[in-house]
């Protein structure tokens, strides 16, 4: 496995279990590739899943969490660029309409490894209170050498004067061994209007 000793676990109090759900036992990709290897049916299924001459790159980090996006219907993308200095996220807020209705596009990377069981947390603040905590599981991933995307349900911007006003986001993208590959913070502004 690339590293999985450098990547910090979760903090238990910010997943939330599925009762009854283990997670797999950790296997490396030549493990899944070679297992079960006489079995013509099982082998179809795993290139179909994987792709037939899937190979990690075998160096550097598993995921690389490259983008996010807030994808607004009748407007363009405002996008967060994951690789660059991420405490300028926090002090560069943008502006969503209130009751606009947006989904959230996360873009990443699987290089070496196949990853199980990602998801993606949000924390969001206001005036330093939790004011909603979301979870979205994202799905279990194999190395591609093409950026992956996960595009959340639409949600729906509070509405209302006292919803206006700037708040801050944490969020983390982790997996099913509470592996967080990258947390950051970002903020936003909620208007009136998008000006």
């Amino acid at each position: 496995m690339a590293e999985q000793e450098d990547i910090p676990k979760v903090e238990d109090d910010d997943v939330e279990d599925t009762p009854g759900y283990k997670p797999p036992a950790q296997k490396t990709l030549d493990e899944i590739q070679n297992l079960d290897a006489d079995d013509e049916s099982l082998v179809k299924y795993k290139q179909a899943l994987l792709g037939e001459n899937v190979k990690g790159s075998g160096d550097g980090i598993n995921v690389v969490v490259e983008k996010m996006r807030l994808v607004v219907g009748d407007r363009s993308d405002v996008e967060l660029d994951l690789t660059t200095d991420l405490d300028k996220l926090k002090t560069h807020p943008f502006t969503i309409k209130e009751g606009a209705e947006y989904k959230i596009k996360i873009i990443f990377r699987v290089n070496n490894e196949i990853v199980a069981g990602l998801k993606y947390l949000q924390k969001t603040y206001r005036k330093g209170i939790c004011v909603d905590k979301t979870s979205f599981m994202v799905g279990s991933y194999g190395p591609k050498p093409d950026p992956q995307c996960y595009l959340t349900p639409i949600e729906e911007a509070p509405k209302g004067m006292l919803a206006r006003g700037h708040y801050s986001v944490k969020s983390k993208f982790i997996d099913d061994d509470k592996n967080v590959h990258l947390a950051w913070e970002w903020s936003f502004d909620i208007k009136k209007d998008w000006e």
